[in-house]
């Protein structure tokens, strides 16, 4: 195992993060810190570069300049080492449709390789939690995408990972569903020290369960702070009205240089 280059302090250190996909910049020379046991709400409009910096953080993309270090790591020089602390709930769906819920999670388990003595029990647990344990033996292509997004989330936390990364994980989800999925957080966010790093549209969520925020922009972010730091420096009432302040009222489609980066992603995977 290599050795950390930092102490256990932060989670997450970013230090002047570019990416640039040809001639579009996804993300524009960003610095950042999350103190470990933080829940860290990452704002933005679409294409904003939410999503592209946490797939930087996440092993998935090299950056164009920049350093970061995810539980003292370099996702480059260490990609095991990060790949192994962290858990993930992507934007887009990532489970075999064609296994069930329980073989999901438990191939999840191997991977990670969450002790035979303790996965199954970990399993219920977590299919409890979210409510999917009497759908255990289902196949999931036929889970509703509530159903799915759960189990998602239950996979992510499956090996205790110190980090866990969310991107958009409430999407379809009912609120009923959403504040006991964020109570369980908060939870072990206070039992376990677990560090959350989260993207989320949903304003009012992000408020409520955020410690700090960051808000980013065209690939710059534009501010940074608690929930009530952004809102006293904008004069706001709710976390909504500081967002829309900072980054404007014009409805946002997702940047065309998207395109370019499903494209250059596609590439490298390829090789």
């Amino acid at each position: 195992m290599p050795q950390k280059e930092k102490p256990d302090n932060y989670s997450i250190e970013v230090r002047n993060l570019s990416k640039k996909f040809g001639n579009f910049t996804a993300v524009d020379n960003i610095s950042f810190s999350v103190k470990r046991g933080e829940t860290f709400a990452f704002l933005g409009p679409n294409g904003a570069g939410k999503t592209t910096t946490i797939k930087m953080l996440t092993t998935l993309l090299r950056p164009t300049t920049g350093t970061m270090l995810v539980n003292g790591y370099d996702p480059i020089a260490n990609q095991d080492a990060v790949r192994r602390s962290f858990g993930i709930v992507f934007q887009d769906p990532s489970l075999d449709d064609e296994l069930t819920a329980y073989e999901n999670m438990e191939f999840h388990g191997v991977l990670y390789r969450v002790p035979d003595k303790i996965l199954g029990k970990k399993i219920e647990e977590l299919l409890n939690f979210v409510e999917l344990w009497d759908r255990k033996n289902d196949i999931v292509k036929h889970f509703s995408g509530g159903m799915k997004r759960r189990l998602e989330i239950a996979r992510g936390l499956l090996h205790t990972p110190e980090v866990l990364f969310m991107d958009e994980p409430t999407i379809g989800l009912d609120p009923q569903t959403r504040n006991s999925i964020w109570k369980y957080l908060k939870d072990l966010n206070g039992t376990a020290g677990i560090t959350v790093f989260f993207t989320t549209h949903y304003m009012d969520e992000a408020e409520r369960v955020a410690d700090r925020v960051a808000i980013i922009d065209q690939g710059k972010i534009v501010a940074e702070g608690s929930p009530e730091d952004l809102k006293k420096t904008t004069g706001a009432k709710t976390l909504e009205e500081a967002f829309l302040s900072l980054t404007g009222k014009k409805i946002r489609e997702e940047e065309s240089g998207s395109i370019d980066q499903m494209r250059m992603n596609r590439k490298m995977w390829s090789r």
